[in-house]
């Protein structure tokens, strides 16, 4: 019998180990984030730069690949420009990183600050 409970603690263990890096991999990801409070309150501090922000979508709308959507992360709000990376849907928790530029048209809206963005998102 206590062989039994032995390989059942290996087995979780090996199971839970992953488990845990992803979770912990996602919580760093989160705490390396730039608020966007801070991004909207001066912009040319982090013009030249790459800076990830991470929230949920708000509003989003694309097509063939490219779109903006609108993220919060409690602290306020920033539209991302996304050309090749897709649109997450509404309600998506994710994590972007880009160029902030201001002054942007797009479609015919004016958008004060936008995170251009320049890598793949990951899921926050």
């Amino acid at each position: 019998m206590a062989h039994r409970t032995n390989h059942a603690c290996r087995s979780s263990r090996r199971f839970l180990a992953p488990l845990f890096l992803f979770a912990l991999a996602l919580l760093l990801a989160a705490c390396n984030a730039t608020k966007i409070a801070a991004i909207n309150n001066d912009p040319a501090k982090y013009s030249a730069k790459d800076v990830t922000v991470a929230g949920q979508v708000v509003t989003s709308f694309g097509v063939s690949n490219q779109g903006v959507f609108e993220l919060d992360d409690g602290t306020g709000r920033l539209w991302v420009w996304s050309n090749g990376f897709g649109v997450p849907s509404q309600g998506a928790r994710v994590a972007v990183t880009g160029r902030v530029q201001s002054g942007m048209a797009i479609g015919g809206r004016f958008f004060a600050n936008v995170l251009r963005e320049t890598a793949p998102r990951k899921t926050a």
